[in-house]
């Protein structure tokens, strides 16, 4: 399975964002758009308005990291989500909330902070597109990579040959290469990408890093 970058655009300047994001696109496989409440996650961002303003060919990954995540799902989607993602720890019900992704034709993904163990998502495990293994703490960007996560990907890897695994926080050439060595497929990358005095040699860094 090819390795996929999805660049995220936490970082980027949102008055000008679709400016930013045609620079980027040439070279990022995703969008990764991280909406943060305040209240899951000590900080806050964006909501669907802002999302339906994105004007880009690229799809876009909406990462909830808020409460009652079902509450906005569907507008999310109707803003333009192609993938959708959930934490396992803010989902009263994660089949619920996954089967209504899939009816909004969106990808549904769920996630799980680092200290939360793959039995929180067991169950749901063979619905899923894809899951996302939190590789700091959520809510900022520029955290220091977690290796010990590193098991959890390798765990989800043995027995789901063929799912997808996002990995996001601190990913850098050199963490790339470990995480895509464990059995990550998407690697989201900020800082080094959008803080790069080269985007593009950047996420170039990271597709070969990927190879190693």
């Amino acid at each position: 399975m090819p390795v996929k970058i999805a660049t995220s655009i936490l970082g980027l300047d949102y008055g000008r964002m679709n400016i930013h994001l045609a620079e980027l696109a040439s070279f990022s496989d995703e969008f990764h758009v991280d909406v943060m409440d305040g209240n899951f996650v000590d900080n806050l961002t964006i909501g669907p308005p802002v999302v339906a303003a994105i004007k880009t060919p690229v799809p876009l990954d909406c990462h909830l990291m808020i409460t009652n995540p079902e509450k906005f799902i569907e507008a999310f989607a109707k803003a333009g989500a192609a993938s959708i993602t959930i934490h396992a720890e803010a989902s009263s019900d994660l089949a619920r909330d996954i089967a209504l992704i899939h009816r909004q034709g969106a990808r549904a993904c769920v996630a799980l902070n680092p200290a939360t163990p793959i039995s929180a998502i067991e169950s749901v495990l063979p619905s899923l597109d894809r899951v996302l293994i939190m590789s700091v703490v959520p809510g900022w960007g520029g955290q220091a990579f977690m290796p010990q996560v590193l098991e959890k990907v390798q765990d989800i890897r043995k027995r789901y040959p063929h799912l997808d695994i996002q990995i996001d926080g601190g990913i850098t050439d050199q963490t790339a290469a470990m995480a895509v060595q464990a059995g990550a497929t998407t690697l989201v990358a900020g800082n080094f990408i959008i803080k790069a005095a080269n985007p593009a040699a950047a996420a170039q860094a990271l597709r070969q890093a990927a190879t190693l």
